[in-house]
């Protein structure tokens, strides 16, 4: 048994399950100010004239293939190899990331890489390229005496900095998995890109 130190009880759950482990970056929108050159008069007072350059043809999203680097825009539907969903977008908004910045699990980068707008496919991401192996030394028991009163089964706690889920309560201990929930499972989504910026 190992002693912990600093206990802190979550008053939330897990949340989604593909975001529980991702950091998002914050997503500053752009903005851009006038054209300072447009508004300029001559010294006459009289407006600079202005020409338009001829656009020069751009690929529509539809033509345009995700990179590295590229903030998408997916619709996922995830599930296990047993069919039970774990989480969805549909019916909310998309899950927006950059691409190659380690926001998501490496297997769900990897499989909207090289994808077109509007497109969808299905992909199986093995637990290696997911939240990794199930691993025993993250399962720990803690003496019933320096657990906090109330805890409950399925319940997540903190200890110190890192989360964990209550597993099992008894006379002599409490048991607590710091394993991510999904560890050691294959994830398989079906994933649409909706979107590139």
């Amino acid at each position: 048994m190992q002693n912990i130190g600093r206990w802190k009880v979550g008053r939330r759950g897990i949340g989604r399950m593909l975001l529980g482990s991702i950091v998002l970056a914050g997503l500053v929108a752009g903005c851009s100010g006038g054209d300072d050159a447009a508004d300029a008069a001559t010294p006459s007072g009289t407006p600079t004239p202005t020409t338009t350059a001829e656009a020069s043809p751009v690929a529509s999203q539809e033509d345009r293939m995700a990179k590295s680097g590229d903030t998408v825009s997916v619709h996922y539907r995830g599930t296990l190899d047993s069919g039970e969903e774990f989480d969805s977008s549909r019916g909310g908004q998309p899950l927006q990331f950059t691409l190659g910045a380690s926001e998501v699990i490496a297997g769900f980068d990897e499989a909207i890489t090289g994808m077109s707008v509007g497109e969808t496919k299905t992909v199986r991401i093995p637990a290696e390229n997911a939240y990794g192996e199930h691993r025993d030394d993250l399962v720990i028991v803690v003496p019933a005496a320096q657990a906090p009163d109330g805890l409950q089964v399925g319940q997540q706690v903190f200890l110190g900095d890192a989360p964990a889920t209550v597993t099992s309560i008894g006379p002599d201990g409490v048991t607590v998995d710091a394993n991510h929930p999904l560890a050691g499972e294959a994830l398989t989504f079906e994933v649409e890109l909706v979107g590139i910026e």
